[in-house]
């Protein structure tokens, strides 16, 4: 088939190369010319495992093509794929003008039929909104169809080659019929095609990613009680991950949730929820949750210096918001970055692929290492707020030289804190009692509460 996909970041770069790899012509739209012509010359400006490989091997086999001329990228293209960002409004809601932009370019210079599939996070009603514009700018002969993604990034390639469902919402059978041909290749080993009404698929996407922040929230606010009663975290998520019911999926307790999908959607779901007369109060203690859970992380440092970061030297280690990623949105290590430097501290960072982002954002405010010993060098503390796997088994007697005082304070439970306390590190975890409680009385450790950062 003949395909256009509107916007190269994360969803219609990996949508748009991996219809390629499966035979397809593709040719993928957008505004900045300077990414287009990087991307011409095979050069991706993401870091996506895998998917630098498929991008230089279909540009050279000619299956793949960038242009900022959208006349030209829609002339011969069935399908039209909208792969625009929808970021969250003041309110929460999503921004959708680069969508119904689209929608427009593609009523004024497409000729004939189209299906126009949004690929974007939109909510529900957005594609009878945008199927009412078209129709009303004398285009009713584009159909629109809804076909969200679920691509993890870290995994976004191998989650689009095989994927575990394809849901196509489409009211128009000849378009579902079409967009059922363009995914079969996909579907070779029997994972599942489902085929849903607009609506249903539009709530789909959201729903799905609300119910994964949902359990993440969970997991940390449990975390945060097993702390004070001296539970351990990791052996309650095993304890409860076993369960069939409830898997072991998106239970690991750390510094909450960050990235482009699941702040924004969950956000979107709750004023979608308020439009519609219908509170989500779990959703909204998701949020509230997710954003203490940082606080709560940095007041267990802060109180550990005595509230005082004045002169005070922090290591960080894992700068974007999951590993496998150079993606900093939303990213817990930023904010922990930030609170450090407004209270006169300074940080020097390691991150395999985040760094060149970061230093974007924040310029020399910080200091950026080629090597995460380099990080440790000098530093008061060390905090991990990535679980990058060189992170796992590092050289402990190393870091302990290097560091002015071996004491960690992980965000993300790599370690063991009796091996840890062995090798001679101070060590503080998620959901799990700190080193200096450890002797007391459970009521004592439930009384020392600490205050969370405002």
């Amino acid at each position: 088939m003949n395909l256009a996909v509107v916007g190269t970041g994360y969803v219609g770069l990996v949508t748009g190369t991996c219809l390629a790899e499966m035979g397809n012509q593709v040719v993928c739209i957008d505004t900045d010319a300077a990414k287009v012509a990087q991307l011409q010359a095979g050069q991706v400006p993401i870091y996506e495992p895998g998917l630098n490989e498929l991008v230089e091997s279909n540009v050279s086999e000619g299956r793949l093509t960038f242009t900022t001329d959208a006349r030209q990228g829609i002339a011969d293209s069935q399908i039209v794929m909208i792969a625009v960002g929808t970021p969250p409004q003041e309110d929460g809601s999503a921004d959708l003008s680069a969508v119904f932009a689209v929608a427009r370019m593609v009523a004024e210079v497409a000729q004939g039929k189209r299906v126009l599939v949004t690929k974007s996070t939109v909510p529900v009603g957005t594609c009878e909104s945008l199927q009412k514009q078209l129709d009303e700018m004398g285009r009713p002969d584009i159909v629109v169809v809804s076909n969200p993604e679920f691509l993890k990034q870290g995994d976004a390639v191998n989650d689009f080659l095989k994927p575990e469902r394809v849901v196509i919402g489409a009211d128009d059978p000849e378009a579902s019929q079409l967009m059922q041909e363009l995914y079969a290749p996909f579907l070779r080993t029997g994972n599942r095609m489902i085929v849903m009404d607009i609506a249903s698929a539009e709530m789909t996407k959201y729903v799905a990613n609300a119910f994964l922040a949902t359990k993440i929230s969970f997991i940390n606010e449990m975390s945060r009680l097993c702390q004070r009663v001296g539970a351990d975290v990791e052996l309650v998520r095993a304890g409860i991950a076993t369960d069939s019911r409830i898997g072991d999926k998106f239970l690991f307790p750390g510094l909450g949730f960050g990235g482009s999908c699941f702040p924004k959607d969950v956000k979107a779901l709750i004023q979608t929820g308020q439009q519609f007369g219908c509170d989500m109060d779990i959703l909204s203690s998701v949020v509230r949750v997710n954003e203490q859970q940082r606080t709560f992380f940095f007041d267990r440092v802060l109180n550990y210096y005595g509230g005082q970061l004045q002169g005070k030297k922090l290591a960080i280690w894992g700068l974007a918001f999951k590993p496998r990623t150079d993606d900093t949105r939303e990213a817990p290590a930023l904010s922990l970055i930030e609170w450090i430097l407004e209270r006169g501290g300074s940080v020097q960072a390691f991150d395999p692929k985040a760094m060149p982002k970061v230093k974007q954002e924040l310029g020399n405010r910080i200091r950026y290492c080629d090597l995460a010993y380099d990080a440790l060098e000098g530093a008061d503390g060390l905090i991990i707020a990535t679980e990058w796997n060189e992170f796992r088994r590092p050289d402990f007697d190393r870091m302990r030289r290097l560091l002015n005082h071996p004491v960690i304070f992980d965000g993300r439970n790599l370690y063991s804190p009796d091996r840890m306390a062995q090798r001679g590190f101070e060590y503080y975890c998620v959901g799990r009692p700190d080193p200096v409680l450890a002797e007391k009385p459970v009521a004592e450790v439930a009384a020392g509460v600490s205050q969370v950062v405002n």
